[in-house]
């Protein structure tokens, strides 16, 4: 299948390693120019030298998305070396475990480095985007329907981009600009990887949560992840807007009566 994204331009916000990963290898793989913004010089152009080495095209941003002046000046940057923004991927963030003792201030912390940049990065590429009648795509989390325990900060910033990604949708219909989240639960990636690895029985922990996810009993993989948000962005999916798609297996709604026999 044709997605139609070859050559055009699409930032993915922590594109370099995890679910970020996932996502830009999909794009790269359908021909896209995937721009990867990421904090860590180092290991964002390596991610993107290796890219390029397969044959695909990839630039890498310097940029801490907290920081909007940053956020403009990456925009500005990809504008001038590419002309055009077709695709933005709110990607980025972190599950910080700031819960109710952490007081306000990292409650406010934890809101920027999760929300309040999502909401940054769509104003400084709006006009692009409105240009291109492009297509924005924000990684939520299942936390923000199950709740997880100590973790405020994260559950109201993924909570509030669910909310935000059907207003952005109804706000830029007009501007030929769809909107959508799509939804992991639980993902195989290397910062999973070394949680489990901290637990104090990570075969018995790992089996356990993989036999709670009704379809196949397994993680889903980032390229499952990656592969669903280049549908959702490409004219495949054209009259798909303000959808919260969750790729898990079943494992956030189903009843675990029924799945973890």
């Amino acid at each position: 299948m044709d997605t139609e994204l070859k050559g055009k331009i699409v930032i993915v916000t922590g594109g370099n390693k995890g679910i970020g990963e996932g996502i830009s290898r999909s794009f790269a793989a359908e021909g896209a120019i995937v721009v990867v913004f990421g904090r860590n010089r180092k290991e964002g152009e390596t991610f993107c030298e290796a890219l390029r080495s397969e044959g695909a095209q990839a630039a890498f941003r310097l940029v801490e998305l907290t920081r909007e002046s940053e956020v403009v000046t990456a925009v500005s940057q990809t504008l001038e070396e590419f002309g055009r923004i077709d695709v933005l991927v709110n990607n980025a963030g972190v599950n910080d475990g700031v819960d109710l003792a952490a007081g306000v201030e990292s409650f406010r912390g934890s809101l920027e480095k999760n929300l309040t940049q999502c909401y940054s990065l769509v104003h400084h590429c709006l006009d692009a985007l409105k240009a291109s009648r492009g297509n924005i795509v924000n990684i939520g989390s299942k936390v923000a329907e199950t709740g997880q325990g100590e973790t405020s900060g994260y559950a109201a910033s993924k909570g509030g981009l669910n909310a935000l990604t059907r207003e952005w949708a109804l706000d830029l219909a007009g501007d030929g600009i769809r909107v959508n989240c799509v939804i992991p639960a639980e993902v195989m990636t290397p910062l999973y990887e070394r949680w489990i690895a901290r637990q104090a029985d990570p075969e018995g922990d790992f089996k356990a949560i993989c036999d709670s996810i009704p379809l196949g009993k397994r993680m889903t993989t980032t390229e499952e992840i990656g592969d669903t948000v280049v549908f959702v962005a490409s004219p495949k999916s054209s009259h798909t807007t303000g959808q919260i798609l969750y790729v898990d297996g079943g494992y956030t709604h189903f009843d675990r009566r029924f799945t973890t026999h």
